[in-house]
């Protein structure tokens, strides 16, 4: 794949672009970093609406993967947490652990992390809590977008694409240069990212691309739930990381 990719925040549409597309997205400090196969345009924004809108207008996209969770607990753990944690073995703690519903509201958190301990036996991190208003953003969106989005673990897909846990972590080297191997394998290629580059981190970009190879698989009917069925909880939402 070769990456086509303009300046942001107005970049040019992209060339030779096909009917449909998917697209992976993860959280950066800019806001949102994407990734489209099919075409390998690249995007910026600082909300996920403002993103999925830019990437429709190089062309069509039929399924977002996003690394964010999607359907939040009422007073347990989500199976999908726990199950994620278990696929990727020694880098299980990159899993944060989805707080309860009621802890998003907290005004901190000290607050936050207590009243999940009460509801679900067990506290919150701070990586967790600061992920409130990006969660409560893609959940927003989620509900009227007319794309199908689906949640998906980074570290969950490499380890579907490698057939194994990785044990290097990408925030090391050796672990960022396996990942872009194991991407440039599967027909992704991350050589240039030219202007977005600049707003997203060497992680930002490994996690985008291969959340986006999960969302490929998803629309190809290749993927698979963890759990499945996905658990149901009082948003209604099916919450499930899809590999």
């Amino acid at each position: 794949m070769t990456t086509q990719l303009g300046p942001w925040p107005h970049a040019p549409p992209c060339e030779n672009l096909p009917v449909s597309r998917v697209l992976g997205v993860d959280a950066c400090k800019a806001g949102w970093f994407g990734v489209a196969l099919g075409d390998g345009c690249a995007y910026v924004a600082g909300t996920i609406a403002e993103l999925v809108g830019r990437a429709e207008a190089d062309g069509p996209v039929d399924v977002v993967g996003i690394d964010i969770p999607i359907g939040l607990p009422d007073t347990t753990r989500r199976q999908a947490d726990v199950l994620a944690r278990q696929a990727i073995g020694r880098l299980r703690a990159s899993v944060f652990i989805t707080p309860v519903r009621p802890a998003l509201s907290a005004p901190d958190h000290r607050t936050a992390s207590e009243l999940n301990r009460k509801l679900a036996g067990e506290g919150i991190s701070m990586q967790a809590f600061r992920l409130t208003p990006k969660l409560l953003q893609v959940e927003a969106w989620a509900r009227v977008t007319h794309h199908r989005v689906v949640e998906v673990h980074p570290e969950v897909s490499f380890a579907t694409l490698a057939g194994e846990p990785l044990t290097a972590s990408k925030h090391t080297w050796a672990g960022a240069e396996l990942r872009r191997g194991l991407l440039g394998n599967a027909g992704i290629d991350l050589h240039d990212l030219g202007s977005p580059g600049r707003f997203a981190g060497v992680d930002d970009v490994l996690d985008a691309a291969v959340v986006a190879w999960t969302a490929r698989r998803v629309a190809a009917g290749e993927a698979r739930a963890m759990p499945d069925p996905p658990e149901a909880f009082s948003d209604g939402w099916p919450s499930a990381i899809w590999r």
